[in-house]
C-alpha cells in the first residue's frame, strides 16, 4: 500500500476510475464474447481518427507493439536480418530486445541533455551506419522531428516511433506518433491512458497494416478482408477448407481483449482532459524550474501541445542530484529513474553485445548526456488527478 501522505506516480487503474469500473463490470457480465472481436475493432478505428492516422492495430501490450511492428516488417522485407537499427540511448528495454532478438543489429544514439531526445545533431554522425532509426519519444517531448524525418529521408533510413510517453503532444501541429513509417503506443496503467494492459501499431501503409493484422494472431489471415484473404489463398494455392489454419508469416499470438477494447474506447474519451491536465502541470513545473540554475533547463522548441508522462529533473551535478531526490523523497513523493537511463549501461544489452562481439564502434555512440542523465536525473508525478495542494508543493520542492 502506498502511504496516504505520498504523491505516486499512478493515482489510480483508470482516468474517472469508480465510473469506469462501473462501465467495465456491466460490460463483462453482458459479453457474449470477451477474446479479441468488436470492441477491439472498435478502439482500433477510433482511435485511429483521433490520432489522425490511417491504421491502428490494438495488441496485448506496449512491448508487443514493438515485438509485433519489427516483426511484421521484416515479413514485408522493409527491415532484413543483420542490418542496423538507431535506438535512443534515453529508452526502454522493449525498444531494444526486439532488434536483438528478431536478427537485426541496436546501435545507441546519444539524446540532447536539454531535449532528452535524439537530435539532427546527435544522429548525423551516425546516419551512414542505418537502415532505420526506432526513436523515442521521451516522456512526451521530442527534438526537431521534421528535421530528423528529412535527414532520414535523404539517406533511405526507415523512420519508426515509440510513442508510448508522448500521447497527445504535437511538434509543430502535428501528433507525434505521425512522423515516421509507424509508430507504437502503450496503454499500460501508469501510462496516459489505460487498458491496464495494451498497446497499438499505428501506420498509413496498407499493406504494412494487413501484414501487422497477421503478425499479431498466428500469422493467419483470419482477420483480414475478404478480398486480402482471396488473394493469399489464390497466391498459395490454399484449399478453403484448410484457409482458417493456414499461416502465411512467422507471429505472435498478441491479441488483446474484449475486455481492453471496451476500457479503451472508455478511456479514450478523456484523452483531451487527459491531456490538458498534464500540459498545464508540466507548464507550471518548467517556469519554476526555468528560474533554478541547479537544473538543465528543457527546450521545447516549436512544441504546440506538450502532453507530459511524467516530470523529468536533471541537475548539473551528482551532488544537486542527490540533494534534490532527498528532498523529493522526504516529502513523501515517489520518484524514479528517468525511462531506464542510459540504455548502454544496462545488464542485458551489455552481455548481448559481448556474446555477439560487437565492437563498441558497431554498437553505438559514446551516450554521454544519457550517461549525466542516468547519473544526475529523475522524474516524479505529473498525472491528470493531482490536486491543486499537490501540484503546489511540487513546484516548491523545485524552487532553489
Amino acid at each position: 500500500m502506498i502511504p496516504l501522505a505520498m504523491i505516486p506516480l499512478v493515482r489510480s487503474t483508470f482516468f474517472h476510475e469508480q465510473e469506469t469500473k462501473r462501465q467495465v463490470c456491466d460490460f463483462i457480465t453482458g459479453a457474449d464474447r470477451l477474446s479479441m472481436g468488436s470492441q477491439c475493432a472498435a478502439f482500433e478505428e477510433a482511435f485511429a481518427e483521433k490520432q489522425g492516422c490511417a491504421h491502428a492495430v490494438f495488441v496485448s501490450s506496449g512491448s508487443s507493439a514493438n515485438l509485433v511492428l519489427i516483426q511484421a516488417l521484416l515479413n514485408t522485407g522493409a527491415l532484413k536480418k543483420n542490418q542496423t537499427v538507431g535506438v535512443s540511448a534515453l529508452t526502454w528495454a522493449t525498444n531494444v530486445m526486439p532488434i536483438m532478438q528478431l536478427g537485426l543489429k541496436p546501435f545507441i544514439i546519444d539524446c540532447e541533455l536539454e531535449t532528452l531526445n535524439v537530435s539532427p545533431r546527435t544522429l548525423e554522425p551516425s546516419i551512414k551506419q542505418l537502415n532505420a532509426l526506432f526513436i523515442t519519444n521521451t516522456l512526451g517531448l521530442c527534438d526537431d522531428l521534421e528535421a530528423i524525418q528529412a535527414i532520414c529521408k535523404q539517406h533511405n533510413v526507415l523512420l519508426l516511433e515509440d510513442n508510448c510517453e508522448g500521447l497527445g503532444s504535437k511538434f509543430n501541429a502535428t501528433r507525434l506518433g505521425n512522423f515516421g513509417h509507424a509508430s507504437t503506443f502503450s496503454f499500460f496503467v501508469g501510462h496516459h491512458m489505460s487498458t491496464i494492459e495494451g498497446g497499438m501499431v499505428c501506420t498509413n501503409d496498407t499493406e504494412l497494416y494487413e501484414m501487422l493484422v497477421m503478425t499479431r494472431a498466428h500469422g493467419w489471415s483470419r482477420n483480414l478482408s475478404s478480398e486480402s484473404k482471396g488473394r493469399l489463398r489464390a497466391q498459395h494455392n490454399i484449399d478453403p477448407f484448410y484457409d482458417l489454419y493456414t499461416f502465411y508469416v512467422p507471429a505472435y499470438n498478441a491479441r488483446p481483449t474484449e475486455i481492453q477494447g471496451f476500457l479503451g474506447t472508455t478511456q479514450l474519451h478523456y484523452w483531451d482532459e487527459i491531456v490538458s491536465k498534464r500540459e498545464r502541470n508540466f507548464k507550471r513545473f518548467q517556469a519554476v524550474m526555468a528560474a533554478n540554475n541547479d537544473f538543465i533547463p528543457l527546450r521545447c522548441d516549436n512544441m504546440d501541445v506538450i502532453s507530459n508522462f511524467a516530470m523529468p529533473v536533471v541537475c548539473k551535478d551528482a551532488e544537486t542530484g542527490e540533494r534534490y531526490k532527498k528532498r523529493f523523497i522526504d516529502a513523501g513523493v515517489e520518484i524514479r529513474p528517468i525511462i531506464a537511463g542510459n540504455i548502454a549501461e544496462q545488464p542485458f544489452l551489455k552481455a548481448y553485445q559481448s556474446k555477439s562481439k560487437q565492437k563498441d564502434k558497431e554498437s553505438g555512440q559514446t551516450a554521454s548526456n544519457a550517461a549525466q542523465i542516468h547519473r544526475n536525473g529523475f522524474y516524479f508525478p505529473n498525472n491528470p488527478e493531482l490536486t491543486t495542494q499537490e501540484v503546489d508543493l511540487l513546484a516548491h520542492l523545485l524552487v532553489q
